[in-house]
């Protein structure tokens, strides 16, 4: 059997349509969708796949939506991983697929974590952009002398993509200073993974005491180290603290691609993880096979690709 990483999108990845396919022609999938509207108090399916999308982007429900349909497509491939890694919200999801948390505990959690985001900076007050070309170094430098607020480097997502967060004029001011090649103002509802969220650091930590946290039954990496968990200690440190710190992806990728990782599978809505992995992996030994599976066909598509192995 090849070496295979699991990989679990965030915020961004969600779409209006998205976990429809698999609730249609899954029993399965029916009756996870119903679980979590039940817990949720709210009907996250209909919020699925009918929107509206400024509903949908809004993180007290994108966060529970994604974390549900890629649990789904966890589920019905029905296989585990020699190595997982979830992208900020990501992460929750892989840590259920790893049996760390359970798919209930981890709802529950997800839903107070946008909720908690929100109120420490109400929809508006704060922005994210993606800055394309421009290395980790020169970024932060620019970042020093802004003025105008409060703006960190969130996401180090590749050599050439590092997403910055913070106070909207502070971005605003930063996107233009920095003169970057290319720069791309986010779909999200908040300044995330910044000391912005510092309350909602503090609130989601009560939270973390109070659940149940196992060793991940296969390794996790994490996106505040960007190293392997295998511990439960590991997780919950990993966890309470990724809210305000940069998701280091660029470096858990590279250390993905020292574990021999021959194929790539990514669970959920989009293609932004295998597509960014297209070029980090250029750094590995040798290039993965890419997959993405966020509906009935991409799933079997896999199945016949695997097939072949």
């Amino acid at each position: 059997m090849k070496t295979r990483l699991f990989l679990f999108p965030g915020q961004g990845s969600q779409v209006v349509g998205m976990g429809r396919d698999f609730y249609e022609k899954s029993q399965e999938a029916r009756e996870i969708f119903t679980q979590a509207d039940d817990l949720l108090g709210f009907s996250l399916s209909q919020l699925c796949f009918n929107g509206p999308e400024e509903e949908l982007k809004l993180t007290s429900n994108t966060q529970p939506a994604l974390l549900t349909v890629s649990y789904l497509a966890y589920r019905l491939l029905g296989e585990k991983p020699d190595l997982a890694a979830g992208h900020s919200l990501g992460e929750y999801s892989a840590l259920v697929a790893a049996g760390s948390l359970s798919f209930e505990q981890a709802l529950k959690l997800v839903a107070n974590r946008g909720k908690y985001m929100m109120e420490a900076v109400p929809p508006g007050l704060g922005t994210m952009a993606a800055i394309m070309g421009l290395d980790y170094g020169k970024i932060e430098e620019v970042l020093k002398e802004i003025k105008s607020g409060l703006v960190q480097i969130a996401n180090w997502n590749s050599d050439e993509q590092i997403v910055i967060a913070g106070e909207k004029k502070a971005v605003e001011e930063a996107v233009e200073k920095l003169q970057a090649p290319r720069a791309v103002f986010l779909q999200v509802s908040g300044p995330f993974h910044t000391n912005l969220m510092a309350p909602a650091a503090e609130k989601l930590k009560v939270d973390l005491d109070l659940v149940t946290i196992r060793d991940p039954e296969f390794p996790v990496i994490s996106n505040f180290t960007g190293k392997i968990m295998t511990t439960a200690a590991e997780v919950k440190e990993s966890l309470a603290k990724q809210i305000v710190n940069p998701v280091r992806w660029y470096p858990s990728m590279i250390k993905a691609g020292e574990q021999g990782v021959e194929v790539v599978i990514e669970l959920g809505p989009g293609k932004v993880l295998t597509g960014m992995l297209r070029r980090i992996s250029r750094r590995w030994p040798n290039p993965p096979a890419l997959h993405n599976i966020d509906d009935m066909a991409s799933l079997e598509k896999f199945r016949q690709a695997q097939s072949g192995w």
